[in-house]
């Protein structure tokens, strides 16, 4: 077989059970994803699959890299924020190989429509680390509308340089999207493969839809939006996204390429404010289910039966070293991957292997270890023991039933905590509200 086009759909702060296919609710406009939703009733979804991290920047590193973002300094911070700008050590160093520089070798054409979030120019950017091709933005977030980040610089960018455009930044990044497969299509007929990150800032605040221009200049100063959001209007968000996945897939459709193209959809990480993670606990920046469990969607019609499920355990960058495989990438010697391929699931959905998960975040201590149906759990000093299987909502601690399985788990996390780097001191965690903004969850 001819190897796949790529393309890498990562939402933002997506709950685990925001879309339809994952039991999500209609809104009251009625379906909120249904383009997804039928990705996933065409190919296969995952039950229980995780990002690398909670927090968005942390995940990216380990999404291009293929391994443990802890190896990184910039993945350190909990997450990049905007003050890093002009930093030459808090972002992707461009000589550490990534998913699309290894592709590129390989012959696939690539580019990143998106969210960047992973330092700024001119130290880091997507065309110092593998990506042929950019349109999107370098910080974590920017209003849908004025394109500006949370210190007020415009940040929209084509390559290196800023780009003014008019336009709702989810719609400009579905059009630039459905725009490159176009301009791709006849490259790809004829044997050129081409990898395309499509990184919506959806449905990340601020709590902005369509049809919200005027709420741009109110949150101009704290794009965090604090004030304001609902959870219908979260949902019309994720809607607006899943339609322009609509337009992709038709575009794919229109020229032929549909039936050869592996589509991964995911989120960075767990839901925000306004998400459903039902029945999920806690959220972004939580290594409880709810920040860490995330939807995994893969489509790819000439090798994925339809209509398939799994409950295999996988983290974000297995995703990667999948594609990797699948595109005849090969890993550099010298930074041997974290991720583990899962390319046999995709031939064959019922395959199943043990995928031990392990996390760790500055943010309240917390440390989490997933071992076929247990997880070992630390936040605030205070150690938990689940069996995910039986208790996915993790309120069940079995730590003083098992105290001998809480030792051992406890020892495994200790054993790949110190094999790789410690968090340094001035690593910085960025929370955007408290409990003095809402009651904690």
């Amino acid at each position: 077989m001819t190897r796949p086009n790529i393309i890498y759909i990562v939402s933002d702060d997506l709950g685990y059970a925001d879309l339809g296919c994952y039991g999500g609710r209609p809104a009251g406009f009625g379906a909120v994803s249904p383009n997804i939703d039928a990705l996933a009733a065409g190919g296969l979804r995952l039950t229980e699959g995780y990002s690398n991290s909670p927090v968005c920047s942390p995940t990216r590193f380990a999404m291009a890299t293929m391994r443990w973002q802890y190896r990184l300094r910039g993945a350190l911070e909990e997450p990049i924020n905007s003050r890093s700008k002009g930093s030459d050590t808090l972002g992707l160093p461009p000589e550490i190989p990534t998913l699309p520089s290894l592709l590129k070798e390989a012959g696939y054409r690539t580019a990143l429509i998106g969210k960047w979030h992973l330092g700024y120019p001119p130290h880091f950017g997507p065309l110092r680390s593998g990506y042929e091709e950019f349109f999107g933005i370098m910080a974590g977030g920017v209003d849908y509308f004025t394109h500006c980040s949370s210190n007020g610089d415009h940040d929209l960018y084509i390559g290196d340089d800023t780009h003014k455009e008019v336009g709702y930044l989810t719609d400009v990044f579905s059009n630039k999207a459905v725009e490159h497969v176009k301009a791709r299509a006849a490259e790809a007929r004829n044997g050129t493969p081409f990898f395309l990150s499509l990184h919506y800032t959806a449905p990340h605040w601020p709590w902005e839809t369509r049809d919200d221009a005027h709420v741009a200049p109110e949150v101009a100063k704290n794009l965090f939006h604090l004030h304001g959001g609902s959870v219908e209007a979260y949902r019309c968000m994720i809607h607006h996204m899943d339609e322009g996945i609509g337009w992709l897939v038709a575009a794919l459709r229109e020229e032929g390429l549909l039936e050869n193209t592996l589509i991964v959809f995911t989120s960075d990480n767990g839901g925000e404010r306004f998400s459903d993670n039902w029945p999920l606990v806690g959220g972004k920046m939580d290594l409880t289910e709810g920040g860490i469990r995330v939807p995994w969607i893969a489509h790819w019609p000439a090798v994925i039966p339809p209509g398939s499920v799994s409950g295999q355990h996988c983290l974000t960058m297995d995703w990667s070293a999948t594609m990797l495989e699948l595109g005849g990438g090969q890993p550099h010697p010298d930074y041997p991957l974290d991720g583990v391929s899962l390319a046999a699931l995709l031939h064959d959905p019922s395959h199943r292997f043990e995928r031990p998960m392990a996390w760790r975040m500055n943010h309240r201590g917390q440390r989490a270890l997933r071992e076929g149906d247990w997880k070992y759990l630390m936040v605030d000093g205070h150690e938990y023991l689940f069996n995910i299987a039986a208790d996915a909502r993790e309120r069940a601690n079995r730590a003083p039933l098992e105290p001998q399985r809480l030792a051992d788990m406890r020892k495994r996390w200790l054993d790949w905590d110190a094999s790789l780097p410690p968090i340094p001191a001035d690593a910085t965690v960025s929370l955007g509200y408290g409990a003095k903004d809402m009651p904690q969850r």
